[in-house]
């Protein structure tokens, strides 16, 4: 691929960045437009949670979506350029791994079966969190160039921006008149990963968080797979970030996934996984708004405080600042936030 081609997809990409599309469309118009300088044969692109990096809200096309439960457990029990550990923008599995694919848990166990030769990951963070990551995969074809990789690296950052921006754009007033459970919902599942049993509304919830293709279909629980996943890579030493991960579902509405072991007389290893569905609380809901406004540590703290209830003098006190101060903070949280008002500003953060 030439030059020319990575610049004309990184211009086409730019623009899309600029745009104001929910997080939905951004991926797929930036997968139209990077495709038109990387080929590739099937990818999955997850959002995550910007404090644990779990992931969520999956856009993927790949030859073993019936094995997606293994996919998704061997792809968190990697350590190869596993989205946690890259260190810059993208990488590919080839040159990571110096050809010998085999020392991928991942490619070893499943993905040489599909023929895959080559995987270019990306991931999308900056200093307010991680936002998401990518896996382009080539079939029977050759290895992504370097030219490749550092074209994927180049739009990393404004992909990155992009998302933590639309994700900000979700936090509304909550809206909606399907009424879903007030508390939380349980899908149980196997140390494989597979569905054991589940409340009986946490098909509704999973429903809305990943849409089957036809009303006949049962929901895929992708999210719950991931956090699921999440909670074995923890027990096996590769990833030490909790099972948590905060999902935007629809309407200005969040959701917490936590997954843990139950609590049985069996080792741990064998024992089966609870993965919970609630709605998220106000403080979730806070620390999520707040990275993806891109506050500072100080501006969140205020933020906080606000969403406990405290007044102006209030937060002064319990910030050692003067009120002028928070004053001053509450005008740069309105500023990063679009929000006009101290009400619309808790509005939005709380979903009230």
């Amino acid at each position: 691929m030439g030059s020319s081609a990575y610049a004309r997809a990184g211009e086409t990409i730019m623009r899309i960045c600029r745009g104001e599309a929910d997080v939905r469309m951004l991926r797929l118009e930036a997968l139209d437009a990077i495709r038109r300088a990387v080929s590739f044969d099937a990818y999955a692109w997850l959002l995550t949670d910007p404090e644990t990096s779990v992931g969520s809200s999956p856009l993927a096309d790949v030859p073993c979506l019936p094995q997606l439960p293994r996919l998704i457990r061997l792809k968190y029990a990697t350590a190869v350029n596993r989205w946690t550990r890259l260190p810059s923008g993208a990488a590919s599995l080839h040159e990571a791994t110096g050809g010998s694919l085999s020392l991928s848990l991942m490619w070893r166990e499943l993905l040489s079966q599909h023929q895959v030769t080559d995987i270019a990951s990306s991931v999308y963070r900056d200093r307010f969190g991680c936002w998401g990551f990518l896996d382009l995969w080539r079939i029977g074809a050759p290895a992504f160039t370097a030219a490749d990789i550092e074209f994927l690296g180049h739009i990393a950052g404004p992909v990155t921006a992009a998302l933590r921006h639309g994700l900000a754009r979700t936090f509304i007033p909550a809206t909606g008149s399907d009424q879903l459970p007030a508390g939380p919902v349980v899908l149980l599942l196997s140390p494989a990963l597979e569905v054991r049993a589940q409340t009986p509304q946490t098909q509704r919830y999973l429903q809305v968080l990943v849409p089957p293709e036809a009303e006949d279909q049962a929901p895929v629980p992708a999210g719950a797979y991931n956090v699921a996943a999440q909670l074995l890579a923890a027990e096996a030493g590769v990833d030490d970030n909790p099972p948590v991960a905060r999902v935007h579902l629809a309407g200005g509405r969040w959701l917490t996934l936590r997954a843990a072991r139950m609590d049985t007389t069996r080792a741990a290893g064998g024992r089966d996984v609870a993965v919970s569905i609630e709605p998220s609380t106000a403080g979730d809901r806070v620390t999520v708004f707040a990275r993806a406004c891109g506050l500072t540590p100080r501006e969140a703290e205020l933020l906080r405080h606000l969403a406990g209830g405290a007044t102006t003098r209030e937060v002064a006190r319990q910030m050692f600042v003067s009120e002028n101060t928070v004053q001053d903070h509450l005008k740069s949280i309105f500023d990063k936030s679009t929000a006009r008002s101290r009400h619309a500003l808790l509005a939005r953060a709380l979903g009230t």
